[in-house]
This record gives structure tokens, C-alpha cells and sequence, in this order.
């Protein structure tokens, strides 16, 4: 089996991101794996991540977007992208300021304490005519199709009008069709 290439970033780093455990272990939370990274907790909640990077070690916290930043370190990864994490990039050891880091951990977990965390905006699904007629020349295709949450109502939306010609359209419907019939989601067997 290959190396990973996030295993070969963390091995770059061994040393930067053994002092960032350090400094974290000293507080009250909790180290998981987490999509394949060092990720620590509090009440099972994700706070910060730690990994490795081609120029830099990170320390990342999930709702960074709250935090005061007075040191002015953190940055937004993708700025326009994300929303609620934010970084905070080391090139060396001797860039790591345990005493800073562990005040702006404190400050992560009494942001958890407080419950504030980003909530995504709900984006309204668009049917586009050609869904929509499909719809309401079924009946009772329509009433089975409400009764999926939106994120799987979604999904079929998205899998008819990516299709670029008609007739795929059109295929696709008929595809379909005994799925939502029977609840079935579009991506359902893959979970």
C-alpha cells in the first residue's frame, strides 16, 4: 500500500507537530483521528487539528472565525471559502509560542463552552423547469419525492440537470423513477 502523502507532510514535520501535542496535551482536550489527522475535542466537539503541510505545520481551529486573534496570527485558508476555520502556520520550531497557543486554545474551548459555533446557510434547492415538469406530470412521483429530505432531494435534482443533451435527461428520469417510488435516495447504496 502507498504512503499517503499527508503521512510523508506529517513525517516533514515530527518534530513541529510532537511540540504542538505537547502544548495541547496540557489542556483538557481530548486527541482523536479524525479524516485522517490529528484532531482534539472538547464534549465531542471538534475544537483544532494539527497536520502537516508542504511548506508549513498547522494548527487549525474549527471555529477560529470566533476567536479575538489579538496576535494576529490566524489566517483563512480560502478566503471566500471557508468560513468558520481558521489557521494558524508555523515554518519552524522556533516559531511555535507555547504560551500564546495555549491562550488562544483556552479561548477555543470557552468559544465551545459558550455553544457558538457556524451553522452553514441553508441553501434553497432550485428546480429547474425541466425537474419541475417531470414533477407535475407525476403525481404521485411529486408526493414520494417530498417525502426525502432535502439533501437527497438535491441529489436527484443535481443528477437530471448536470445531464447535458435531453435524451440523458430523459434516461436519467426513468432511472429514477422506481427509486423515489420505493424512498430510495439516488446515492443510498453507497452509505
Amino acid at each position: 500500500m502507498a504512503t499517503k502523502v499527508w503521512d510523508k507532510q506529517n513525517d516533514q514535520w515530527s518534530e513541529e507537530i510532537e511540540l504542538l501535542k505537547s502544548i495541547v496535551n496540557k489542556t483538557n482536550l481530548v486527541e482523536t483521528t479524525k479524516w485522517g489527522g490529528i484532531v482534539y475535542t472538547y464534549n465531542d466537539k471538534n475544537v483544532l487539528g494539527i497536520g502537516g503541510f508542504k511548506s508549513y505545520v498547522g494548527l487549525w481551529f474549527f471555529n477560529g472565525v470566533y476567536l479575538k486573534d489579538e496576535a494576529n496570527v490566524l489566517i483563512n485558508a480560502q478566503e471566500g471559502v471557508t468560513k468558520a476555520l481558521r489557521q494558524w502556520r508555523f515554518a519552524s520550531k522556533s516559531e511555535i509560542n507555547e504560551e500564546l497557543i495555549l491562550v488562544y486554545i483556552a479561548e477555543a474551548i470557552q468559544i465551545e463552552k459558550e455553544g457558538k459555533s457556524y451553522k452553514p446557510e441553508k441553501k434553497e434547492i432550485i428546480i429547474s423547469d425541466f425537474f419541475q415538469n417531470f414533477i407535475n406530470e407525476n403525481p404521485e412521483i411529486a408526493k414520494a419525492f417530498e417525502l426525502f429530505s432535502p439533501y437527497k432531494q438535491k441529489e436527484f435534482i443535481e443528477y437530471i440537470d448536470t445531464a447535458k443533451q435531453e435524451k440523458t435527461k430523459l434516461d436519467r428520469l426513468e432511472k429514477i423513477k422506481p427509486m423515489i417510488l420505493e424512498g430510495k435516495g439516488l446515492n443510498d447504496k453507497y452509505r
